[in-house]
């Protein structure tokens, strides 16, 4: 994830907080929300988490989640995997991407 700015992870939790929490959730062995849990994301491949009912656009994707393919995809969801069903408009500010990922 190369950028300038310097990641928070307390800033991340509060952008996760506003942002995210209401569809997903992080816990370790947390259950699924609208959204899926999102704890081990990174090194995860797109729509395959058990127990949730993905687009084939996410499933199709085949891509292996990264800091780096996440932003990309937090900037604008419906861009990247046209057909993905993630109701989240996008988080424009690299800053906030940077953190929420930190």
């Amino acid at each position: 994830f190369s950028q300038p700015f310097k990641m928070s992870s307390n800033a991340g939790a509060k952008i996760f907080k506003q942002r995210c929490d209401q569809c997903h959730s992080v816990e370790a062995g947390g259950k699924h929300k609208t959204g899926p849990n999102l704890n081990g994301l990174i090194g995860s491949k797109t729509g395959q988490k058990a127990g949730l009912a993905y687009t084939d656009a996410n499933k199709s994707k085949g891509i292996t989640l990264t800091t780096e393919t996440l932003d990309i995809y937090l900037t604008n969801p419906k861009k990247y995997i046209p057909g993905t069903k993630m109701v989240y408009a996008r988080l424009t500010q690299k800053q906030d991407r940077a953190d929420l990922l930190a």
